[in-house]
């Protein structure tokens, strides 16, 4: 692609060709809808934090889910103003958004300290970082007593699944939910931290307590997934895929449970399995 080139959206209803087990598979051929994919800054107090690729929506969600996961800070009451919108982009055709967040007076110096100039192809979780203390801050302890039961597992994924609506009209959507007795919230995003990031804004701004259930999600579970989560307050994360050697360690110091190759009514526990009773 030329610097002066124009970048165009794939023409909507363009026929797809599979292939299957060796050939093309014919008379499944449906329009390709791609998932939508924007440039997004995370501004605060005017500085840009943060520069995502994400899926344009939700975006006041990312920004507060950002914020607190990432440590800079509290709790939404740290936040005087918020708003969001689209901006100019350096390339004809490609869409681009801020989102802003102005804090009450004193938080600057967490700022500074915390400064990150970020691009991520699909929402990296760690792009930018640029020191071994940024990427691995000091472990923070889950503070939570609950028990859930093993079909909980099974049950948090099936909330997931039901709701991921994006991914139903375009897969290639990652998905975040909170399970809570009685009540689930999900936030989808082409980038998995991003999803967990807009499910934590979403939670705070809700005023839900994560401290009694669990976060699902679709993808693989990495450090940085578990981090978030620990700072979002939830006790107990699941995932489709496996851990890494990393997020099993940083799961067992900050008394997380991490469950992984959750599929149908099979699981594995790899931390703290004293939350799963039964």
């Amino acid at each position: 692609m030329s610097g002066t080139g124009t970048v165009r959206a794939p023409a909507p209803g363009r026929p797809l060709r599979r292939w299957r087990e060796g050939a093309w598979v014919t008379g499944e051929d449906r329009p390709a809808v791609p998932p939508e994919e924007a440039g997004v800054a995370i501004v605060i107090d005017g500085a840009s934090q943060a520069v995502l690729m994400a899926s344009p929506h939700d975006l006041g969600d990312l920004a507060l889910g950002f914020a607190l996961t990432e440590g800079l800070i509290d709790s939404p009451a740290d936040v005087t103003h918020a708003e969001t919108l689209e901006v100019a982009a350096p390339v004809p055709g490609m869409a681009a958004h801020e989102a802003r967040l102005w804090l009450r007076p004193g938080l600057s110096v967490r700022l500074a300290e915390r400064r990150r100039s970020m691009v991520g192809p699909v929402g990296c979780g760690l792009c930018g970082v640029d020191s071994i203390a940024a990427a691995l801050p000091e472990v923070r302890p889950v503070q939570s007593d609950t028990r859930l039961a093993p079909a909980t597992v099974a049950a948090a994924m099936a909330a997931l699944s039901d709701g991921q609506r994006l991914w139903r009209r375009t897969p290639g959507i990652h998905a975040a939910a909170l399970w809570t007795p009685g009540a689930v919230m999900v936030r989808e995003d082409v980038g998995r931290h991003n999803a967990l990031d807009k499910l934590g804004g979403a939670v705070a701004r809700a005023g839900i307590a994560p401290d009694g259930g669990a976060v699902a999600m679709t993808s693989r579970l990495s450090v940085d997934l578990v981090q978030k989560t620990v700072r979002i307050g939830a006790p107990v994360l699941i995932g489709a895929g496996v851990p890494t050697r990393l997020a099993i360690a940083w799961a067992e110091a900050a008394g997380l449970t991490l469950i992984g190759r959750a599929r149908g009514d099979g699981f594995d526990i790899f931390t703290h399995p004293q939350r799963i009773e039964g």
